[in-house]
Formats: C-alpha cells, structure tokens, sequence
C-alpha cells in the first residue's frame, strides 16, 4: 500500500469542500437546499469585462505560455487601481505581482519565508486556510484571540505576553472575514508598529474592501508598512470574477521577488483572456459599485430578518458579504444549530466553529442568494 505524506496527518480536507458534497447530495434527493454558506459571488462581471476576455482569446498569442508575471499592462491596471481607490504609489514592475486567485498567495507567501518550526500568528476566528497552509509547511500556529468585546480586533497587550521571538508571519485581514469587522487606519498604524518591533511579516488579506464599505482602506496606506507587510486582493468579490481565479499579492520589490521564486515553479502564468477582463475591470468606476452594493444592501437587510427570526443577534456593524450573528442564549453548539436547520429546513449556513474557538456561538450568512430566495427561507420559519 502507498501510504500518503505525514503532512497530511495534520490536516483535514477544506469544510466547504466536505459540507458541500453533503449538500449537494440533499438536493439531488429533492431537497429544496438554499445554500446561504459559501461566499461565492452570484452576480455577473460586468459585460465589458466578458467582452474583453473573448475579445483576448482572439489574439494570435492568447493560447501560449503567459509570463510568471502578467501582462505589464495587468500590473499597471493593478498599480492605477491602488493609486485611485486607496492612494497607494506601487511600482508596477517590481512591487506587483498578479496571482491566480489570492488563496494561492497564501501558499506562495508561506513557502517563501517560513521554514520548519517557525511560528505564525493566526487570527481566531478567520480564514481555515491559513492554520492549513502554516501546517502544510511544518511551521506552527499560534493563535491570537479576536473577541466581540474588542470589536473583532487584537488585543496588544495579550500579544505583547506571547513568546514572539520565532514569530515570522502574522496574518490579518480586514475587512474581516467572517465577522465582517471593519478595522480602521489607527488599528493598521498599530499593526505596523508591532510588526516593525518585532521583525514580523505582516500579511493583510483585503478581498472584501468594496463590498458594503463606504470607507475601502489598504494596509499600505500607512506610512512604512512596505518594509514590513504585504497585501493580498482579489477580483473575486469586488467584481464577481470568483471563478476566473484573478488576485494579487503587493508590497516592496524584495518580498515580492521572493514570492515570485516560488510562483514561478509552480504555474505557467495566467491565461491570456482572463488578464485582458481583469484589466478592463479593474478600470470601473463609482457607479459599479455602487450597483453591486445596491443588491447586496437589500439582500442584508432580508438576512439580517432571517438571522433575527431564528433567533440571533446579528452584528450590525460588518461590512462585506456576509453577515455575522451571535445564536440565541442557551445554544451550545453552532454546528448543532445549523445541521437541524439544514435537515428541518433545508437551508445551509456556515457555522462559525470552522474559523475557530471564537467561533463558537456564532453562525455565519453569505450574500450570495437572491432576495426571493432570502424571503423563503424566512418564509420555511413561518409554518
């Protein structure tokens, strides 16, 4: 028998990817599931985006090998982008470097500075795959609490009592995800300054900036944060493009070179039509978002009813594409909770448990189901 890596020991197979075979086979016995669970964009891009990628896959050299890289014109389109939305100056050529969806970034940066036994500090709650990736490389995680009570922000002090010294990488994101907290240019300030103290590469991961945000913000945006941090974006949700896997990691040419060892022996760059509908949509203005948030607003206002109508307390100030909520008093166990609604009720909701410990007595709801659908699932509550 071929016996399968110890690496693997360590970790388990992405929720989503476990859950959503569950559900998917619920609805193919019938069952009317509404999947409130993933954060996967329904909206269409916009037509001028589709436009320029099918007009790029005409070209005489859209089906070769595409540059490690990207296309000089992508990094500029992604250099305009920070320099318009969050007045951040990057030099397209050396301190941009398009990825193939920002989760790979997370690998990429990973292989790139850690080596075996170093210590991350993960966010809990927050993104699964970062403890996956950390154990993937044989680094070790070590978590710092986020608590409603410090509105989903770190607590120095307790940070400060840590052993730090085989710190290498902190990860953060905000806006936050799942909670949705919004973070502010004071917390970004503070971040740097703790990652300056202490030799730590900060990584900010900022896909939800645009989405029911009226004040998008870039850890880059504080002065000094290129010498200690790297940012990660993504196409995904600010313009529906989850599926053409189009992200980007940014900070100063000397990580970003050391990211680019590793992306380099992994992939053979990005397809060509894809790179030409990113760069057209990176060039959109006020009025798309504006269109997109106008959707995603109604869709918040029926999910925070039905959040309110099970029960729970919803934290009204996120931001993003989900909505947070606390279960109601005397709920112990959120998966629990979201199992019986799922077989009751055939509605999937994330339980907050799969971002971590603080997770716990918490549920999480994506923005990714139409307002019709949203009404029916209050609607299952009703009867």
């Amino acid at each position: 028998m071929i016996t399968t890596a110890k690496r693997l020991d360590i970790i388990e197979e992405y929720y989503f990817s476990s859950k959503l075979r569950e559900v998917r086979q619920l609805a193919s016995e019938g069952k009317p599931i509404i999947n409130m669970g993933i954060g996967s964009p329904d909206l269409n891009p916009s037509q001028a985006v589709i436009d320029a990628m099918v007009l790029g896959m005409q070209d005489e050299n859209a089906h070769q090998y595409q540059s490690y890289q990207g296309l000089p014109e992508l990094r500029k389109g992604m250099a305009d982008f920070y320099q318009n939305n969050f007045k951040v100056a990057l030099n397209p050529n050396t301190e941009i470097l398009p990825l193939m969806g920002s989760k790979e970034g997370i690998m990429h940066i990973s292989l790139a500075f850690l080596n075996e036994g170093d210590h991350v500090l993960i966010p809990n709650p927050g993104y699964p795959t970062y403890t996956s990736v950390t154990n993937l490389v044989g680094a070790i995680p070590v978590y710092y609490d986020l608590k409603e009570a410090n509105n989903w922000e770190p607590d120095f002090e307790a940070l400060e009592k840590l052993d730090l010294s085989k710190v290498k990488i902190m990860w953060i994101g905000y806006p936050h995800m799942p909670t949705g907290a919004r973070g502010s240019v004071k917390l970004f300030e503070k971040l740097v300054a703790f990652a300056k103290k202490h030799n730590i590469l900060l990584v900010n991961d900022n896909p939800y900036s645009f989405v029911l945000n009226d004040n998008p913000m870039s850890l880059l945006q504080v002065e000094g944060a290129k010498e200690v941090a790297l940012e990660l974006n993504s196409l995904s949700k600010t313009f529906n493009m989850a599926g053409w896997r189009v992200g980007m990691v940014l900070g100063n040419a000397a990580c970003i070179d050391a990211v680019l060892k590793v992306k380099s022996n992994m992939d053979s760059g990005m397809f060509y039509g894809i790179q030409k509908g990113a760069i057209e949509a990176l060039k959109s203005d006020q009025s798309w978002f504006d269109s997109m948030n106008a959707v995603y607003k109604k869709r918040r206002v029926l999910t925070e009813k039905l959040a309110e109508k099970l029960g729970c307390e919803v934290y009204k100030e996120g931001v993003g594409l989900f909505v947070w909520a606390k279960l109601p008093e005397g709920i112990t166990s959120a998966e629990k909770f979201i199992d019986e609604i799922l077989y009751e009720k055939h509605i999937f909701i994330t339980p907050g448990t799969i971002f971590g410990s603080n997770g716990e007595g918490y549920i999480r709801f994506a923005l990714c189901v139409k307002e019709e659908k949203v009404q029916e699932a209050i609607d299952r509550f009703a009867v």
